[in-house]
């Protein structure tokens, strides 16, 4: 399987407002195959956001590299391709949404890469598809919850045909069932459309069905694994700042009274069958 992004010892720092230099990020290494699903949690100030930025070339390392296709972000003849292998979407669906009806803000990104417009069509018609949002395409963003707004950034996204997607806590603005639309339609994108996802959140629930967990802390990568290595290690979370999804709790706090379950529990179907397994046994 190929990388899909490469980060070798990265470093970057700016000079906040006080004009006192900051590292966001201390030499970090990391690859994400194509095709992958990898969610990246840490408190706010761990240098979650500034990854991902560096990933779609709206940051430049202060020392390292950062290829994406094997593409070196450093360069600026590989700007453009970068940006249309790894798209961005962000917290604020307001933000990226630039028409005032539906279709035309999916179209936009294809408008500007000069495509043909029976091609454009086409991938509007996709993307709308995909983001289950086909019977909106007439109307104003401005009528649309929060939830289906996002679900339009990404649709315009889509229609520009990355490789990878890059969200950027993507849910943090929305009610829960916009975050579940979202989500959804972020699994939906890696399983279907074999699209590799690097997904950032502060939401430990949103994490459960990823392929690999990363977990940073000051601009350094500190835990990885799968969902269920990862919160497992109830107690080191919680030492970073850190919540655990609430079924990872409860087997924590289950095992702690002396209860015999796994500790690396993730889903309210698989504690019902263990708890169920341990009752049968009585």
């Amino acid at each position: 399987m190929s990388k899909m992004v490469e980060v070798q010892d990265l470093i970057y720092k700016y000079r906040n407002n006080e004009e006192e230099e900051v590292s966001a990020i201390n030499g970090m290494n990391l690859d994400i195959k194509q095709g992958e699903f990898v969610v990246v949690i840490g408190h706010n100030g761990s240098g979650k956001s500034t990854l991902a930025k560096h990933m779609n070339a709206l940051l430049f390392p202060t020392a390292g590299d950062v290829r994406v296709k094997g593409m070196n972000t450093k360069e600026e003849e590989n700007l453009w391709n970068i940006r249309q292998s790894a798209g961005m979407v962000f917290q604020n669906p307001d933000n990226q949404i630039v028409a005032t009806i539906v279709e035309e803000d999916v179209a936009f990104g294809p408008e500007n890469l000069g495509i043909e417009r029976e091609e454009i069509c086409r991938r509007v018609d996709e993307a709308l598809k995909i983001v289950d949002m086909t019977a909106f395409r007439d109307k104003g963003p401005h009528l649309l919850s929060g939830g289906q707004k996002q679900r339009i950034a990404i649709a315009g996204v889509i229609a520009m045909r990355p490789d990878c997607i890059i969200f950027d806590e993507p849910t943090a603005m929305l009610d829960p069932s916009g975050r579940k639309e979202v989500i959804n339609t972020i699994h939906k994108l890696n399983q279907e459309e074999n699209i590799t996802i690097v997904h950032i959140t502060h939401f430990m629930e949103e994490a459960v069905g990823a392929h690999r967990v990363i977990v940073m802390e000051a601009g350094k990568i500190v835990i990885q694994g799968t969902p269920k290595e990862v919160f497992s290690q109830v107690s080191t979370l919680k030492s970073l700042g850190l919540d655990v999804p609430q079924v990872s709790e409860l087997a924590h706090e289950l095992i702690q009274e002396g209860i015999q379950i796994p500790k690396d529990i993730l889903t309210v179907d698989e504690m019902v069958m263990h708890l169920c397994q341990l009752k049968s046994k009585d």
